[in-house]
This record gives C-alpha cells, structure tokens and sequence, in this order.
C-alpha cells in the first residue's frame, strides 16, 4: 500500500493496524533543538484517546506515546522522529462475524476490490484508530510553529451535532476545553447530551461539524497556485476518516451575500497596521495566509458502525445482513477535532518550513 505520507518539506509516515501489536509514525523534516519530550506529546493525546465518555468508544487505550529516535536530551536533533503507542484493548473476536461481509459505509468493500485481501479486525488499516498517530505529529507541528510565532494559537470545537447548531457568535472557546463533546456552548451541551442518548439507545448515530481556528499566522504561508494554503488544509482534513466536506472561512455560506460584503476591505489602523473589516475569506487570500484568523470547519457522517441491521453483501456474492458488534462511537465527529487541529497545525508547519526555504523569514 502506498501513499500513507502527507506533507512535503516536512512529513510524517503512520504505520500499523487497529488491531495489530502498534501503531506508529515516523516525522522527517523536524529542525534541530527543539524541546521534545513524550509528556509535551501526551495531553494532546488525552483529549482524542477513546473511553473518556459514554459518548464515545468505550474502547480503553492508554495511548501512550514513546519517542523511539531523533531526540537526544530533550531536544530535536534534525533526524527522523519516530513514534510509537501500544494497542492494549483490542478484542478481535468482536469482528470475527463479518469477516466475509461488507459492512455498509465503511471501506471493507472498496479495499478488498482495491488490493483483494483486508484485515477485518476494527478496519485494520482504515480504521481511525491510525488517526491517534496524526496527533502525534501535530504536537511537533505545534512545537515548530511555538518556536517561530509566539502568539501562534489553534483551537478546535464541535459546532453542530446532528440537527442542534451552534452559531459562529456563540462559541465559547474556553467552555469547549471543559467537556467531552468539545461543546463550546453551556446551554447547548445538555442538548447534545440528551440527543446522543436517544441515538445511541435506538442503535444508530449522528454526525458532527467541526470549528477551527488558527491565530498567530503571520501573512506569507502558502503558495498562489499548485499548494495553496487553503487546497493544502483541505487535503489534510479531507483524509481523515469519515470527513465528507470542508469549509474555508464562509464556504457555502458565500453564496447568500453579495459581493460588496464577501470582500472583506482592508484598511490601515491608527498603529499602520493593516487590518481586514471582515473575515470571510478564512485568513486565506489567493492560497496566501493573509495574517487574519484561519478558520475552517469540516463534516463527519454519521459512525458507519452502528447496532441496527443493515443490507449489505458478503465475499461470495449474497445478498446479507450487517450488525456491527463491539464498541463504537454514537458521533465519531467528536475525537475528531483533536485530529482536525493536528492536521490543521502540520498544514501551517510544513507550508511555513517550506516559505522558509524559498523566500526565507517573515517579517
């Protein structure tokens, strides 16, 4: 299987399956000296690793992390940095009754046309579980970014679960960070709560959008035509699993203003500094960072692996039934925004190393 690397001048490979003994990744590219330790690494982790609520997996994983090269003392030495965590939970024999069937929504069909052999076991190599690796290498992402703009910021929140929204002007950065559905709404969050409940109990699931926001980015990164910063971030959110759209800035949204209030006009402050009246564009102007907020959100469906009974067929070419056993998320989107911020954050990275590179700092 090829292509399980993403980013150019900086890079990171995963590896494993969702039921094999690991799963890991290797980083290349990362500058020397930096300040890299596993417990840096490990909050990150934390808030994606899976049991954390009833709302999630009750799968149980430590999701340890362990720097097996390119650091020595604490600190980055310009080598490949690999990393690896343990799967301690995995209960195999949960899969065992598809493995000669399809389950609908997932990718057993597809692969096994594609390479005509598949590991049954949670997706084996499809399965989201290989997303636990990304945040790995958005913590180094972040620690590269920290290291060369000090406001750089990235924050990441649901903003609609199912049917119940969340207005842009109603996010609450900081509540988002105090519970498990990343809710950035305290009358909303018992909302959710009680609808997730009625999901779960009726054996199916929702879907999710995801907020981000990028701040500290200084103009400058990313190129106007074939690596676009906004093409480059979509192409990150977009791989990862169950994701099915993504918007830059106002995205659809555009279509319902004219053009005299999507520009978003520029003027100069009373510091001469520049400043935009508006951020419809989402901090990206011609696939150029423009200094503004980058902000993005992108869709999960609905968790495919779901208790009610679905059509489907088998290898052998009959009409069947799938009910999925084991442990799944009712809204997978919700693990998903610590993996949008990781792939958000390596984005801004890579493309920041490789400004440097061409053009050299920013000022």
């Amino acid at each position: 299987m090829s292509f399980n690397s993403f980013g150019k001048v900086l890079k990171f490979t995963t590896f494993g399956e969702s039921h094999g003994p690991s799963i890991g990744c290797v980083i290349d590219g990362v500058p020397p000296n930096l300040i890299i330790d596993e417990k840096i690494i490990q909050p990150y982790l934390d808030r994606r690793k899976p049991g954390t609520s009833k709302f999630v997996t009750q799968r149980r994983e430590d999701d340890r992390v362990k720097i097996l090269s390119g650091v020595f003392e604490g600190k980055s030495t310009g080598t490949p940095i690999a990393m690896i965590i343990d799967n301690i939970d995995h209960r195999s024999k949960d899969y065992t009754e598809i493995k000669k069937k399809f389950r609908p929504g997932h990718a057993d069909y597809t692969y096994n046309k594609k390479y005509g052999i598949r590991d049954f076991r949670g997706g084996g190599r499809s399965s989201a579980r290989e997303t636990a690796m990304r945040v790995t290498a958005g913590a180094i992402a972040d620690i590269i970014l920290k290291s060369y703009f000090k406001d750089f910021q990235i924050q990441g929140c649901v903003k609609q679960i199912g049917p119940h929204k969340i207005e842009k002007n109603q996010i609450n950065w900081e509540f988002s960070k105090t519970n498990p559905l990343f809710c950035p709404n305290k009358q909303v969050l018992k909302v959710w709560e009680d609808f997730l409940e009625k999901i779960r109990k009726k054996g199916s699931s929702a879907g999710a959008i995801i907020q981000l926001k990028a701040s500290g980015i200084p103009p400058g990164i990313g190129s106007p035509v074939y690596s676009k910063l906004d093409s480059e971030i979509a192409s990150g959110l977009m791989s990862i699993n169950a994701v099915k759209g993504v918007e830059i800035g106002s995205g659809f949204n555009l279509v319902d203003i004219d053009g005299t209030k999507a520009s978003d006009e520029i003027n100069i402050d009373e510091n001469n500094n520049v400043t935009f009246k508006s951020n419809h564009s989402g901090g990206i102007l011609g696939g150029i960072s423009s200094g503004q907020d980058i902000e993005v959100s992108f869709v999960v469906k609905p968790t495919s692996s779901i208790l009610t009974p679905k059509e489907s067929v088998d290898t052998d070419g009959n009409n069947i039934k799938v009910q999925t056993k084991g442990r799944h998320d009712p809204c997978v989107g919700i693990r998903a925004v610590p993996v949008g911020e990781a792939m958000l954050s390596f984005t801004l990275a890579d493309l920041y190393l490789a400004h440097k590179a061409q053009v050299g700092t920013i000022n």
